[in-house]
Formats: C-alpha cells, structure tokens, sequence
C-alpha cells in the first residue's frame, strides 16, 4: 500500500508539473526495466576481448580482409546537379510549410524532416550506403546554375588556409546548441527561419570562396557526412575508366584517408559528445546533478546555462580523454609524433559515432518517420494527400510493451558494442599502418582501448537510465 501511494503522489506530480513542449527528436518516454547491468557487463567484456584478440591476431591477414572489395555492377552516375537542384526546391517548399503550417511540429513536416529524416535518417545511410548527402544537398544544384551564367568556379577570392575546418566546428557547435538547448528547436516558424539563414549563409560563402573551399572547412553537414561515408559498405572504383559499385566489410575506404587536424578530430568528436549530451541531459543524474527535481522539471528555459555548460563539458572530457590516450599510448610506444597518430586514429571514432546515433534516436525515428509521412501528404493542412499517407495512423505501439522495449533495447545495445568492436579493430589497423610493428602497435592502442571499454559502458547506461524532461 505504502509503493502504491508512492507511484499515485508521483504520477499526481508528473501531471501537475506538464507543461507546454516542443517535441524533439530524442526524447524517449520510458523507464526499461530489464537487467541492464548484464548487458554493461558482457558490453564491456566483448570490446575488451576484442582488443585481446587482436594482440593474438595476423594483423598483415586482417589488413587483407578488410582490404577485399567484390564488384558488384558497372554505374553511371550522372544528375546530380538535377538532383541537388530538386532538392533545393524540396527544402524550399519546406521552409514556406514552416512559415505558413501548422504550428505544431508532429503535423507540419519542416521539423519531422530537419531533425529526423535528415539527422538522423540520412545520418545512418551516409554509414551504410555511402555519400548520398553529396547528391542530396540543396546547394550545389543552385551553385552550378550560376557558375553556368559566369560566376567563376573558384570564387572571387580565397579562404585563408589558416582557419583549417574550425568554421565547420563553430557550425556544428551552433546546430547542437540550436538543437539541445535552446527553448523551442522543433517551433516551424523559427526552424524555418534558422533553416532559411543557413542555408542563405552557406551559398553565400559558396559564391564567395568556391563551393569546394567552402564545404572542405565551413559546411559541418558536408563534412561529417563525408566522413561517415568512410565507413559505408558501398564505394566506387574505376577500373579501365568505367565507374563500378563495390562492396567490402566496413572501414574498407579508410586504407588511403589522410590524418585528420585538429579541427577535424575536434568536429567529429563535437558530433559523437553533443549526442552522449542529448542522452545524458534527461537522466535523473544529471538533473540532481544540477539541482532539478526531475518530477518536477522546469522546462528547457531553467536549463539553458547547465545545458550549455554540460554541452561544452561533455566536448571537453571526450577530446581530452581521446588526444590523452592517443599521447600516452605514443609515450608506451616510444613514438614522438602522436598528434599525427591521433589525426589517423580519429577515423576509428566513426563506428562508435554512428552507432550511438543509431541508439539514441531508434525509439523516436521509429514514431516521428510516421509522422512524417502523414505530414508531407498535407503540408499545409489544407484536407491534401499528396502521396497518399495524410490518414496514416501513426503507430505509437510500436515502442511500447515488454516486447517492444527487449527488442529495442537489443538492437541498441548490439550497435553500441558492435560499434565499439569495430573501433577497436581499426584503431589497431591504423596503429600498425603507422608503426609498422604489431608489438609497437598494440602497445599504443592500450590507453585507447581501455577509453573505449569505459565509454561503451556509459553508452549503454546512457540507454538504460531513467529519464525525465
């Protein structure tokens, strides 16, 4: 009798406490109660048996493995200005549903699209297909239709070598700011007006400092797309000057990747930390942690200092941990040269980056996908059904129940190691490609293989603890 009063006070508090929200891409409405601490155990034993096997392993018989591509079919590939362009009109089309729609952001369709088919759908495909954000972008389309009425190609001027990607790093910062702490991220009117002034920005720079320029060191979603695209299944190759598909086990285009600077270890890591942040700012952890009653939360508006301070913080701890472990691994290896080891070694970060943003939106992608779909039919709640979908019944259960919540649970578990795994077989390939000596190279990859254990760990309670806000 005393628990029931206990969960009758508490859900009594839940409801009083209910205020106005937008909704957002990661948020997750249930507690999972099953025995996780298993699943932090044998996570953190299989990465950690991972990197013992590789001590054992042929390396030069690894390399060779993932180095194996089958030939799948000739291509031709050829429109992607028409496609960028159709994409560009798309978005277009996007933005004025924002301005002119519904202000709720699971009926009109800038936000479903924004922060869940593209973040996080195309996000995914870039890792497992291949770069088809190089085909989809709503840039080079427009920017090739000027450079066909004179615009030089090159730009009027150039972009001093000096900023390196830093620019791209502010971009992405401001994108996990706009996104994770600021109060209404899914509003239509101001996504479409931020959506809208990005995208002004961007082709601005474009017209300015040449498209490739600008997208090699200031537009984040290019870069980090490119960069997951390293790791897809897919690849094209020229044989005899005709282009073909290939398919080879993940990482197999990382062979020839060139040492990461500075400011590229530091995007990548900004976009793997700002989604451990996402998971960790709804834990009751951390709303203790800042002194909020989690039965009580405030709203986004109480938070925005702590947010923005966790979100700085989470970049802190994950780039000095990695760019640690890098130098201390380098010390055991007797190697001077470790800020271009870590360049290298950054690659291996993709695997994890992808798989927890596979984790971390499955429960939402799987309820707002549907939204979408319904939203896109009729944009501007006009009575349209454009393609059909405008009456779909989104199916919510999908994510609920005992069955449900096993499933899900496994398939982000399964992706948070197998990621882990993945990272600790490429950072030992990478290793020996530098040194030339497996002995040397497994003695570097101990400090970052043990971060790697810590952080699979913190992924998976991540997943696991309960939440609220």
């Amino acid at each position: 009798m005393k628990n029931t009063g206990r969960s009758v006070l508490a859900g009594a508090a839940l409801c009083c406490s209910a205020g106005a929200a937008w909704a957002h891409a990661s948020e997750r409405g249930y507690v999972l109660l099953l025995p996780t601490d298993y699943y932090l155990f044998g996570g953190m034993l299989a990465v950690a048996l991972s990197f013992l096997v590789l001590v054992f392993l042929p390396v030069r018989g690894l390399e060779r493995l993932l180095a194996r591509r089958v030939a799948l079919f000739p291509v031709a590939l050829e429109g992607r200005a028409v496609a960028s362009t159709v994409s560009f009109v798309l978005l277009a089309g996007l933005v004025f549903a924002g301005f002119s729609g519904s202000r709720d952001p699971l009926s009109n369709p800038l936000p479903l699209v924004i922060w869940t088919l593209l973040w996080v759908g195309v996000t995914v495909l870039q890792g497992v297909l291949g770069n088809v954000w190089a085909w989809i972008n709503p840039w080079y389309g427009p920017w090739r239709l000027l450079v066909r009425f004179g615009v030089p190609e090159d730009g009027v001027r150039g972009l001093p070598c000096v900023l390196r990607q830093w620019p791209a790093f502010l971009t992405l910062f401001g994108f996990a700011w706009f996104e994770l702490v600021y109060l209404a991220p899914a509003d239509p009117e101001r996504l479409a007006m931020v959506v809208s002034l990005y995208w002004c920005f961007t082709y601005a720079g474009m017209i300015l400092y040449g498209y490739e320029p600008w997208i090699r060191r200031v537009e984040f979603l290019t870069l980090f797309f490119g960069m997951l695209s390293r790791l897809s299944f897919f690849a094209l190759s020229e044989p005899n000057g005709r282009q073909k598909l290939t398919l080879g086990l993940p990482g197999h285009k990382l062979d020839d990747a060139m040492a990461l600077s500075l400011s590229g270890m530091a995007l990548l890591l900004l976009a793997l930390s700002s989604v451990s942040f996402d998971g960790l700012k709804h834990t009751f952890f951390w709303l203790d942690l800042i002194g909020i009653n989690p039965l009580e939360f405030p709203g986004r508006s109480a938070v925005v200092g702590a947010s923005s301070f966790g979100l700085v913080a989470m970049f802190g701890l994950l780039f000095s941990g990695f760019m640690g472990a890098v130098w201390l691994g380098c010390r055991l290896a007797r190697e001077g040269d470790w800020l271009k080891l870590a360049g290298h070694l950054a690659w291996s970060i993709i695997p994890i980056a992808l798989a927890y943003h596979f984790s971390h939106y499955l429960v939402s992608f799987t309820i707002n996908s549907q939204y979408a779909l319904a939203a896109l039919s009729d944009p501007l709640m006009r009575g349209w059904n454009l393609f059909g979908t405008a009456g779909l019944h989104v199916q919510a259960g999908a994510t609920l129940g005992a069955q449900s919540a096993w499933i899900i649970w496994n398939a982000q578990a399964f992706a948070i190691i197998g990621g882990h795994v993945l990272a600790v077989v490429l950072s030992h390939l990478i290793a020996y490609r530098h040194f030339g000596s497996a002995q040397r190279a497994t003695m570097s990859q101990i400090p970052l293989a043990v971060l790697m254990v810590g952080y699979t760990v913190f992924g998976l309670w991540l997943l696991s603890a309960p939440t609220a806000g």
